[in-house]
C-alpha cells in the first residue's frame, strides 16, 4: 500500500539563523513576521488542497497521487485538517499583531495602501523619474546646480571683460600737457 509523504512539520526558525537586520527594530521584526505569514499561507493552501484530495473517492485517485487508502486515509485527513486549523490560527494571530503594531505606531493608512497599477519605483530611490528620461530627482538637481554655476561664471567673465573694454576718459587738462 502506497503511503503519502508526511507534510513537513511546522518549523520555527532558529534566531541565530535570522539575518540581524530583521531583529534590529520592532518594525523589522514585524516585517519578518509578515514574511513568515506569507509562507504559512502557502502551506495553508497546500494543506487545503491535499485535504480536499483526501475527501475524494479512492477510485478517482491517480496512480502517482500516493494517497493512503482505507482507514489511513481518514487518519491522514484528520492530521492535515488539524494542521490546517493550527496554521490558520497562527496566521490570524500574526496578522492581528501586525495590525496592532501599525495602530500603535500611528502609521497613516495612506502609507500602507498599494501603489497604482503599473507603478514603477524610482531608480535608487533618488526621486521621481521623468516621463521622457530615467534620471531621478538627485540627478536633476545636480544638473541644475551645474548649469547655475556655469551661468554665474559666464556672467562674471562677461562683467570683467566689459570693465576692461571701457574707454579711459582723460581730462582735457591732461591732454593739453602732452
Amino acid at each position: 500500500m502506497a503511503h503519502r509523504q508526511e507534510p513537513p512539520p511546522i518549523q520555527e526558525n532558529d534566531p541565530s539563523e535570522i539575518d540581524p537586520i530583521w531583529t534590529s527594530s520592532r518594525t523589522a521584526r514585524q516585517i519578518y513576521a509578515l514574511g513568515e505569514v506569507e509562507k504559512d499561507i502557502t502551506r495553508l493552501l497546500s494543506l487545503a488542497a491535499s485535504s480536499v484530495s483526501l475527501l475524494t473517492l479512492p477510485q478517482t485517485d491517480e496512480p502517482d497521487d500516493n494517497l493512503p487508502q482505507g482507514e489511513e486515509r481518514s487518519e491522514q485527513f484528520v492530521l492535515e485538517v488539524s494542521e490546517y486549523f493550527e496554521r490558520l490560527d497562527s496566521i490570524q494571530v500574526a496578522i492581528r499583531s501586525s495590525l496592532a503594531h501599525i495602530r500603535q505606531s500611528r502609521i497613516a493608512p495612506s502609507a500602507i495602501t498599494a501603489p497604482p497599477l503599473g507603478f514603477v519605483p524610482p531608480s535608487l530611490g533618488v526621486g521621481l523619474p521623468r516621463a521622457t528620461g530615467t534620471r531621478g530627482l538627485q540627478e536633476e538637481r545636480t544638473d541644475r546646480d551645474a548649469w547655475v554655476g556655469i551661468l554665474d561664471a559666464l556672467t562674471r567673465l562677461k562683467t570683467s571683460q566689459q570693465h576692461e573694454q571701457l574707454p579711459v576718459h582723460t581730462s582735457p587738462h591732461h591732454a593739453m600737457n602732452t
